[in-house]
């Protein structure tokens, strides 16, 4: 049941990320852009998480996962707090 949410997880971020750019790229809002390389960085969060968890079973991959969740949250901010409208 796991292999099933963490895989969902990873498709859900990745189609996240397309539906902001696809947004990005029909309206021109850079608030889209800069989210969709927020999910971005999520998505491949998320496939560290899959590959952690049901791949490579031995080695931890905790490290990049979070060094990878920690750029998406950084490139949020750094779209909320320096983009104008």
């Amino acid at each position: 049941m796991a292999e099933l949410i963490y895989s969902l997880c990873a498709l859900t971020s990745v189609a996240c990320a397309w539906l902001s750019w696809r947004g990005y790229q029909r309206s021109g809002h850079r608030l889209l852009f800069w989210s969709g390389l927020c999910f971005l960085g999520l998505s491949v969060n998320n496939v560290l998480l899959v590959l952690d968890k049901l791949v490579f079973t031995t080695t931890d991959l905790t490290l990049w996962r979070l060094v990878a969740a920690l750029a998406a949250v950084v490139l949020m901010l750094f779209g909320l707090i320096w983009e104008e409208e």
